[in-house]
């Protein structure tokens, strides 16, 4: 009974994994076909001849690899700004006793349930006052809105975990707050930090309404936005350029989860359990 309920627990399992596999597999195979095999009547599994015409094509005659830039700073830009200020904010709302802490803290949580869409407009209209409208500025700051609270409430989680004897000890020794912080605090809080850099880098990479509603111009536009404008339009869609395109985009995320998988797990098992 026993070997039964496992043999069809991996079943299901095994038959999930493929069904959310099978698109990332046909992205790849797609963008690998030569133009007469994309739409045979039935599909090729597999490619009977193997191109990399349509990422020379992407590289040379778009401009992805500007809205490839685009899409690197803005990512990486969000994510330091936002871990940098959640931090500093985490350490305040465990570490230091004032009136409305507590309230602090929820409030922070309320504000990440809001949709992220209500902002748009008044935003819009922030950014035109301040003269940073189709600009990356403008993005940056509008994804820290959404991104912020959440990471905030993270590292908080993380934040209480830490033991306040720890940073007590070295406040005897003679260490300054500052240098408690970062001799004690931060090389504790290093998994949280990860897994919250993590969860806003890949936010920022793939948001496409802000981007779409914010920003204009073509020397602004992050990939998301950049390559529907590029390869759609109401009466053509490049498909092979298309497929190939969200290979490549695919490919920043793929390297951030190689190297950072062991920090990730070990991240969200500590926020699962201290939060």
């Amino acid at each position: 009974m026993k070997m039964s309920r496992r043999i069809l627990f991996n079943v299901i399992a095994w038959g999930l994994v493929l069904a959310v596999a099978f698109p990332l597999f046909w992205m790849i195979v797609t963008s690998l076909k030569p133009g007469f095999e994309l739409f045979r009547r039935p599909p090729t599994m597999l490619p009977e001849t193997v191109t990399f015409e349509h990422y020379w094509r992407l590289l040379s005659e778009t401009p992805f690899l500007l809205y490839f830039r685009n899409s690197v700073i803005l990512a990486s830009a969000t994510t330091v700004v936002v871990v940098g200020i959640g931090t500093l904010g985490a350490y305040s709302l465990v570490r230091f006793r004032y009136r409305g802490r507590e309230s602090l803290a929820f409030l922070v949580l309320f504000t990440y349930l809001l949709p992220s869409v209500v902002l748009i407009i008044p935003l819009y209209l922030f950014m035109v006052k301040l003269g940073l409208s189709n600009t990356i500025t403008s993005l940056v700051i509008a994804y820290t809105t959404f991104a912020l609270p959440y990471a905030l409430w993270l590292l908080r989680s993380f934040m209480a975990g830490i033991p306040e004897d720890l940073e007590s000890a070295a406040l005897v020794d003679g260490a300054s707050r500052l240098g408690a912080f970062r001799d004690v605090i931060l090389p504790q809080l290093l998994p949280g930090i990860i897994s919250t850099a993590l969860f806003t880098f890949i936010l920022a990479w793939n948001e496409y309404l802000y981007a779409l509603v914010l920003v204009n111009s073509d020397g602004a536009r992050p990939l998301t936005t950049g390559v529907m404008t590029m390869l759609i339009s109401a009466f053509n869609i490049e498909w092979s350029l298309l497929m190939a395109a969200s290979v490549m985009m695919s490919v920043p995320l793929i390297i951030v989860f190689a190297f950072l998988q062991s920090y990730l797990t070990r991240g969200f098992g500590a926020g699962a359990v201290k939060g």
